[in-house]
């Protein structure tokens, strides 16, 4: 266990908390002023300098990464100048931004502290956390080690803070609803908590449906049964549950009705109690089979549906019931809206870019449109 440090020069209150005594830090002020002068209007900020020691030099070694490859990281992101000898991190450059990037590096020390290899990803995340409009409310180190499931030494957990509220409403609401674009985890998570409360025997079943609506191809086009044509729909629910659970657990959950994978229109006129439920892409539902869904909540269960408004492909003229859903359910207790946007992306990086570029053409051609006559609906959107 590290040994407690406090700021270099003074002594160590024992009543500081962990995180606040994780780090040993002098400030010299490289511009003094005498004591209580303040900085007159329009003059420069002035530089400090910020030493951070890390007591342990292996946590040195994983906190710099292979071949400096992390610090490099580090240096790209923090406004502060970065400079690295023995065990000694300095930082130079505005009160402000070294309190950045001694910040950065704190909670990667704790992300250490905590057994997690830290990568790249992980710096650039913390960061992204700590520079966020709330003023980073969630630190980096509780997000990015917020387990939800293990199998075959791979853990699942939120990367982003919205994520992470995203999966702390799932534990704490009847009825969540995940509204984001392609690769905010929404489903994935989805998943992986209704594995959880199965495991946990919080839940006796799950089960998973998406409405089969024709992505642009026709079903009755494909080769096979009923059921052959309506399984690509409900293959990435499939691929969910294979990254999560052992090979072999999942065809015989499923042959004994554990896990129900099915098209929407098999949920009509049925009750579901004890069941963790997931709606995937509720963008391709009208309001009606919106209502006809969640009214199939039944005792002890509970309710997630995930999708993305700008990806609709219900016919010309169809208004999608995600989007009119919460109008409908603002202010009723336990129902909760999470909602994620393209920086909790967690694939490639180039896919964040496209959510946000398709987002701003959107947002062009809707202005140079002008106003939509009043009663009109145009739900008309572009198709992945």
């Amino acid at each position: 266990m590290r040994p407690p440090l406090g700021t270099l020069g003074a002594p160590v209150d024992p009543t500081e908390s962990r995180r606040e005594r994780h780090h040993a830090v002098t400030m010299s002020d490289s511009t003094p002023r005498s004591p209580g002068t303040p900085s007159a209007p329009g003059a420069p900020l002035r530089s400090v300098t910020t030493r951070i020691v890390v007591p342990s030099s292996h946590a040195m070694v994983s906190l710099l990464g292979s071949g400096d490859e992390l610090l490099r990281a580090v240096e790209a992101l923090v406004p502060s100048d970065v400079h690295v000898r023995g065990n000694e991190i300095t930082l130079t450059g505005t009160p402000q931004d070294n309190a950045l990037a001694a910040g950065l590096f704190e909670q990667l020390l704790l992300l250490l502290d905590r057994g997690e290899v830290l990568t790249r990803d992980a710096v650039e995340r913390s960061f992204a956390m700590l520079t966020r409009d709330d003023g980073g409310s969630e630190k980096p180190a509780d997000v990015l080690t917020l387990n939800i499931l293990s199998n075959r030494g791979r853990t699942i957990r939120p990367k982003t803070v919205n994520q992470k509220r995203y999966v702390e409403a799932i534990d704490r609401h009847t009825v969540v609803f995940g509204v984001g674009p392609a690769g905010t985890g929404k489903t994935y998570l989805a998943i992986a908590k209704a594995v959880q409360a199965l495991q946990a025997k919080q839940v006796n079943r799950i089960i998973l449906t998406r409405p089969a609506v024709e992505a642009g191809e026709r079903l009755g086009f494909l080769p096979g049964t009923l059921l052959d044509k309506i399984d690509p729909y409900l293959r990435p629910l499939y691929d969910a549950l294979h990254d999560m659970l052992d090979p072999d657990a999942v065809p015989r959950l499923m042959q004994a009705g554990t896990i129900e994978v099915a098209p929407l229109a098999y949920m009509r006129g049925r009750t579901l109690n004890d069941a963790f439920i997931i709606l995937d892409e509720a963008q391709n539902t009208s309001p009606e089979q919106m209502k006809m869904f969640l009214t199939r909540l039944g005792f002890g269960s509970k309710i997630v549906v995930t999708g993305d408004i700008t990806q609709v492909d219900l016919p010309g003229g169809t208004t999608s019931g995600l989007r009119v859903v919460r109008d409908i359910l603002d202010g009723i207790e336990d129902v909760h809206f999470a909602p994620l946007d393209s920086s909790d992306v967690v694939r490639h990086k180039l896919v964040g870019r496209i959510v946000d570029a398709y987002d701003q053409y959107d947002a062009e051609q809707e202005s140079l449109r002008g106003p939509r006559p009043a009663g009109r609906r145009d739900d008309s959107r572009r198709r992945s």
